[in-house]
């Protein structure tokens, strides 16, 4: 059976979790993006491959010890079993148990949101492709800074001509995080996401570059047809990139850079978006993501904000408070999952469509990141040679 299959239209969406168990930070980002619209209800969890920590941290979570897993398996079969079984999980493990575990769950016939990236491996990623197009659940991959408003705002001004023919798009993600050997310490989130084994062939550009990328994608709206990348591993005896300095080919002659760096002393979260046409250009940066300037060829320079004036209905969909009151990483995080809901519902019912401007990053959009890893990881070897997407 589908799990939820009785659960009507209108319903909260249940939900498990898989990982994010007791100290996990991507976990706890989850759950409160989950809950912020009231559009999901957490039943059911596998928060750890410990049995007995699982346990513990499902019961700080107040879940029932009878829907705490052991393992992802199990969790897969009992909750397809039950009548009242979740209807998605959210994945939000270290980059190698992606596949896996949402493979189990897509044949259990249970809606996947994954963090990204997408795996830890191309050839998991074109697997995983083949499996989620094959079945007629949702994959939704958690690029949460697609969900930010005045993202939105500018993908929207791009598409209506406002940049006129696109020539230059710059993206840049740094933090200072890394500078040191944090992993050998024993601090968790330094451990694995240096480890290739869990990580994959990426570092920095796996972990922060492929956000970068995406939003580059996700704002123009144009196809990466080739790179040139230069990484570097700064941290002594690290075993992955730290740093990375990319140079794009989109199609139409639109040129991009990427830099991307985990030991930038000064940087806390220096998510950048630059992108220039033929009539003007935009700036945005994560810091600061209720501001997306807009210069115009020869006027100067204007300031929209997120639902202020001259902010369009693409930006108004994601928010929820009037402007002045800030919104971030959380509201943007929340706003994927709020894309999430609807397509789920949308779902529930039988032709259902999703509204009008309803979008977020899928399985496709992971197998692209994953391909930018590879592409960025053959070129490096090639002494920075073009490398063809």
């Amino acid at each position: 059976m589908v799990a939820g299959a009785k659960t009507t239209a209108a319903g909260p969406i249940k939900y498990g979790m898989v990982g994010g168990g007791q100290g996990a930070f991507i976990g706890a980002v989850h759950r409160i993006a989950a809950r912020m619209d009231g559009h999901f209800e957490l039943v059911a969890g596998a928060l750890s491959s410990q049995k007995t920590r699982a346990l513990a941290s499902a019961k700080e979570l107040g879940l029932d010890p009878a829907r705490s897993y052991g393992s992802y398996e199990e969790m897969a079969k009992a909750e397809a079993a039950r009548e009242d079984g979740i209807e998605a999980v959210a994945i939000v493990t270290p980059n190698h148990m992606h596949f896996p575990i949402a493979a189990a769950f897509l044949k259990a016939g249970i809606h996947v949101i994954c963090d990204k990236p997408l795996t830890s491996s191309l050839a998991d990623a074109k697997k995983l492709v083949k499996l989620a197009d094959a079945s007629d659940r949702l994959f939704v991959l958690t690029h949460n800074y697609t969900g930010y408003p005045m993202i939105r705002q500018a993908r929207e001004m791009i598409a209506k001509g406002k940049l006129g023919s696109l020539r230059v798009v710059r993206a840049e993600y740094a933090q200072d995080w890394l500078s040191e050997e944090l992993e050998k310490t024993g601090q968790k989130q330094a451990a694995w996401r240096t480890d290739p084994k869990q990580s994959g062939d990426g570092g920095s550009i796996g972990d922060i570059g492929t956000h970068a990328y995406n939003l580059a994608c996700f704002v123009t709206g144009a196809v990466c047809e080739s790179l040139s990348a230069d990484l570097d591993t700064f941290g002594k005896g690290r075993k992955l990139d730290d740093n990375a300095h990319v140079n794009l080919r989109f199609e139409k002659g639109l040129k991009g850079t990427l830099w991307c760096s985990q030991v930038a002393p000064g940087n806390e979260n220096g998510l950048t978006l630059r992108v220039y046409g033929a009539k003007g250009g935009l700036e945005w940066s994560q810091e600061n993501p209720n501001q997306l300037w807009y210069t115009p060829l020869g006027q100067p320079k204007q300031l929209i904000t997120r639902g202020g004036a001259g902010s369009g209905d693409a930006a108004a969909r994601m928010t929820r408070i009037p402007p002045g009151h800030p919104e971030g990483y959380l509201e943007g995080f929340a706003n994927i999952y709020g894309e999430a809901a609807l397509a789920i519902r949308a779902k529930r019912r039988k032709g259902g469509k999703l509204p009008k401007g309803a979008v977020f990053p899928t399985v496709h959009d992971g197998l692209k990141g994953m391909q930018f890893i590879d592409a960025c990881v053959k070129s490096d070897k090639k002494n920075c040679a073009w490398v063809k997407l």
